[in-house]
């Protein structure tokens, strides 16, 4: 959440420019300061309810990533974070989702890659859809499985 525009006074900061104040939502205590003037890359709105709805419609149709080698598919799970794309977070979750259930079943366990980008692509996917759906953030995976049996 946006919580002010101000000018920094700390050491570091260019004092004549104008930064957002950013308070996480699920987040408590952190704070984040962004130039005002800096890359549209690196913020975005919050998906509306309706796009909430269509991204959820559309998982069955979002492709998961391909690569098998173990590097490279880390350099795109972290590309595919930096884009701070629904979509993106939805490609990551459903490729680890696929990938575990290979190893489980050939004895394996999950890779503690694996492991980390699927819990950070989903707390920025059921965050951003809780806000969006205005419901509480540990009720969005049920909310999607429901909507996506239906």
């Amino acid at each position: 959440m946006v919580e002010d525009i101000t000018r920094l006074n700390i050491s570091g900061a260019d004092k004549e420019r104008d930064y957002y104040i950013l308070k996480p939502v699920y987040l408590t205590g952190s704070t984040v300061y962004v130039p005002v003037d800096s890359s549209k890359e690196s913020m975005r709105r919050v998906l509306s309810r309706e796009e909430a709805g269509r991204l959820i419609e559309g998982i069955a149709d979002i492709p998961i990533i391909t690569i098998t080698n173990e590097k490279r598919l880390e350099q795109e799970y972290r590309g595919c974070m930096k884009t701070n794309a629904c979509e993106e977070w939805v490609r990551i979750i459903k490729t680890i989702y696929r990938r575990k259930q290979k190893r489980l079943e050939m004895g394996r366990k999950e890779t503690a890659v694996d492991a980390k980008y699927f819990r950070i692509a989903e707390d920025n996917l059921y965050g951003e859809l809780a806000i969006a759906l205005d419901m509480p953030k540990n009720a969005v995976e049920a909310y999607i499985t429901e909507t996506m049996e239906k």
